[in-house]
C-alpha cells in the first residue's frame, strides 16, 4: 500500500521552498543550520537510496512528474516532496531532469577518524585535493577496491558536495571517511604522525630520488598501510613527504612524470589491495 506523501506542486521555480536547490551555494548549505550540521544535495535515485541506507534524513525532495510513481518517495517520511515542471527543471536544476529527482538531506556530525580506522588495514589519505570530480572518483575506486577508509586533510573539498556525490555515485556512503585535524596548520605539523601513532605505515605518493615502486613487495608485508595522495597541482607538501615512512611512485613511460590524482590513487589502491 502506498504511504501518504507530502506532495506540493510548484508553479514558480523561484519559490523559496526550492532555495536549497537553486538559490544557495553549497558552502552556505554546509552551514544551513549553524552551529548544527547543514544540508547536502543528493542527486539521482541511487545516491538518495545510498544516503538513506546510512541513516541520513531527508529535509525535502524535488522531482518531476515521471518520478511520482517511484517507491523512493515512500522512504522520505514527512519531508515535503516538491513537484516541478520538467522544462523548468532543465533550465534551473540541470541533473534533476536527467535523474528526475534530487533530495536535500541533513548532514550528520563528522566521524572521529580514530574510530573509523580502528580496525582498518588499508586506507587512503588525501591532502588538499580540491576538485570534486577527483574526490568522487577516488571514493568510487576506494569502494570498488576494498579500501577500509578514506581520510581527508582540512583543505580537501567536501565529499558531500553534489558534484562529488554525482561522480562517486554515492560511494561516500559505502566507505567510512573522516577529516583529520581541525586546521591545516595542525595537519601539516602532526597529521602523518597521528596516523603512525595508530600503527599505520605511511606511503607518500610522490616523485623523489629515494622513492620505491608502488609494487615493491615490502609494502604488501605491512599489516596497516596508508596511501597518502596530494593536491592536483603541486602534489604533497614537502613536510608531508618527509614525515611519511616511505615514498613511492608509479612507474611511467614516454617521459610522462605524473598522473591525475584520481587515476594515481586508483592504481595505487589496486596494487596495494592485492
Amino acid at each position: 500500500m502506498t504511504k501518504m506523501r507530502n506532495i506540493i506542486r510548484i508553479e514558480d521555480i523561484n519559490d523559496k521552498a526550492l532555495e536549497p536547490y537553486v538559490g544557495i551555494k553549497e558552502v552556505h548549505l554546509l552551514r544551513y543550520f549553524e552551529p548544527e550540521p547543514g544540508l547536502f544535495i543528493a542527486e539521482s535515485k541511487n545516491v538518495i537510496l545510498a544516503a538513506l541506507s546510512k541513516g541520513y534524513k531527508p529535509y525535502s525532495l524535488v522531482c518531476t512528474e515521471k518520478m511520482l510513481d517511484d517507491e523512493v518517495l515512500d522512504l522520505v517520511g514527512d519531508a515535503p516532496i516538491y513537484v516541478v515542471d520538467a522544462e523548468q527543471a532543465k533550465k534551473h536544476f540541470g541533473y534533476v531532469l536527467t535523474g528526475g529527482i534530487s533530495c536535500a538531506m541533513k548532514r550528520q556530525k563528522n566521524d572521529d577518524y580514530r574510530e573509523i580506522i580502528k580496525n582498518a588495514r588499508r586506507i587512503v589519505v588525501l591532502e588538499d585535493v580540491e576538485n570534486p570530480t577527483n574526490i568522487g572518483t577516488i571514493f568510487r575506486s576506494a569502494a570498488a577496491l576494498g579500501m577500509d577508509a578514506v581520510l581527508l586533510s582540512p583543505a580537501c573539498v567536501d565529499p558531500l558536495y553534489r558534484r562529488a556525490l554525482r561522480v562517486g555515485i554515492g560511494n561516500m556512503f559505502l566507505v567510512p571517511w573522516a577529516y583529520v585535524c581541525d586546521s591545516e596548520a595542525e595537519w601539516k605539523e602532526n597529521g602523518i604522525r597521528m596516523l603512525q601513532n595508530e600503527g599505520f605505515t605511511t606511503v607518500a605518493m610522490a616523485l623523489r630520488e629515494d622513492n620505491i615502486r608502488i609494487d615493491d613487495p615490502e609494502l604488501k608485508t605491512k599489516d596497516k598501510l596508508a596511501i597518502v595522495m596530494g593536491n592536483e597541482g603541486y602534489g604533497l607538501c614537502t613536510s608531508t613527504i618527509e614525515a611519511c615512512d616511505r615514498v613511492a611512485k608509479i612507474p611511467m613511460k614516454n617521459g610522462v612524470d605524473s598522473l591525475n590524482v584520481a587515476v594515481a590513487a586508483g592504481l595505487a589502491m589496486w596494487e596495494l589491495s592485492k
